[in-house]
């Protein structure tokens, strides 16, 4: 065979193999791989809440919960409905409601809505809860509760170091447990520092409130609280201090009428800094014990969306959590020395040198 026919014959064979090549073997098409679509809490939970009959404009209690839940959903993104409670006969009603809508943890704000917290969280026991205010012991709620007498204390020790007819009052809501730990610890401070002051506050058998004590049976009802504080102050009351949500509002209208006409008198707000959710009213508040109501809703919303709630837990805060305070703009009514001796008074309770009374019984054996 010549040269040239080699040449060709190889060529062909070089074809036929490119051929059975390319009939036995097939191209793998790299699959795209997409990232999995994964559901997250941002996108999906539903948180809600359901107040008391103080509704979530309160301007105080509510509103301060409220506004935690909305911190931790503006950060987080998942969904958030908020039901407004007029009667008690709402609340059970109210929680059910969010369940069925969908509501991965139910906040029930109050201590009025304990039992009603109680009969739903044991109806669904896939659900989470949290209730402010009381304690319920059940595996799948959180109790959030603060040391309200402790933050009261400071707003007794500013008062008393502020009186000038060694009156004070003080407005509560409902005569109970909680708000008597408000009322105990205000006048166990106006006793630290002013004893004589503290007379009107102080029980005359550890179980009736004092002269100069007022309860309004409600924590809406402003007219009541404008009635309540128009007694105390023409009763000679110079410095109010309410724990009583919206009551409070009509404590404020009577002392800036007071003012107005030429009278020094003095209100003391709660629960949040007064000052500033009211400030038409500001000129008369002297204060305003801080109850960080957001902090707690606001760190139990983030807990549920890192899926790190902790159901039957019990979380008390006091002035060493930072729980309860003293509001920033008491710095503007204030005097300087007073507030030097808040933070000392402040300095003792956190350390444990003083224990704040925490009922009506505990002011009377307070020293």
């Amino acid at each position: 065979m010549n040269k040239k026919k080699v040449v060709a014959v190889l060529a062909a064979v070089a074809v036929v193999a490119t051929l059975f090549v390319g009939c036995g073997t097939k191209k793998v098409e790299t699959p795209k791989t997409e990232a999995p679509k994964t559901e997250t809490a941002k996108s999906t939970m539903m948180i809600g809440l359901s107040t008391d009959e103080g509704g979530l404009n309160d301007k105080s209690f509510n509103q301060s919960a409220n506004e935690g839940v909305n911190k931790a959903k503006a950060e987080d993104g998942f969904n958030y409905k908020a039901i407004e409670s007029k009667k008690k006969e709402d609340y059970t009603a109210n929680l059910e409601s969010l369940i069925e809508e969908g509501s991965a943890l139910t906040f029930a704000i109050g201590y009025q809505m304990s039992d009603a917290m109680k009969e739903v969280a044991k109806n669904h026991s896939d659900k989470n809860f949290a209730i402010v205010d009381s304690v319920v012991k059940l595996p799948n709620v959180a109790s959030i509760v603060f040391k309200e007498q402790e933050g009261s204390f400071l707003m007794g020790v500013i008062a008393g170091k502020t009186t000038k007819t060694n009156k004070i009052g003080f407005i509560g809501g409902k005569d109970g447990e909680m708000i008597n730990r408000f009322e105990a610890g205000f006048a166990a401070g106006v006793k630290a520092v002013n004893p004589e002051a503290a007379k009107g506050l102080t029980s005359a058998d550890g179980k009736s409130a004092g002269t100069t004590v007022k309860y309004a049976d409600s924590f809406d009802d402003t007219n009541k609280g404008y009635e309540l504080a128009k007694s105390l102050y023409q009763g000679g009351c110079d410095v109010v201090y309410h724990a009583a949500g919206g009551v409070g509002i009509g404590l404020f209208k009577a002392a800036k009428e007071l003012k107005d006409g030429g009278k020094v008198v003095w209100a003391i707000g709660v629960d949040k800094d007064q000052a500033l959710t009211l400030p038409v009213y500001a000129d008369v508040i002297l204060s305003s014990m801080m109850k960080r109501v957001d902090t707690a809703t606001y760190n139990e919303s983030k807990a549920q969306v890192k899926n790190a709630f902790k159901g039957g837990a019990v979380i008390n805060l006091g002035l060493k959590e930072q729980g309860v305070g003293i509001a920033p703009t008491s710095v503007k009514n204030v005097q300087k020395d007073v507030l030097t001796l808040v933070k000392t008074y402040e300095d003792k309770v956190i350390a444990g040198e003083i224990v704040v009374p925490s009922d009506r019984k505990g002011v009377m054996s307070f020293k």
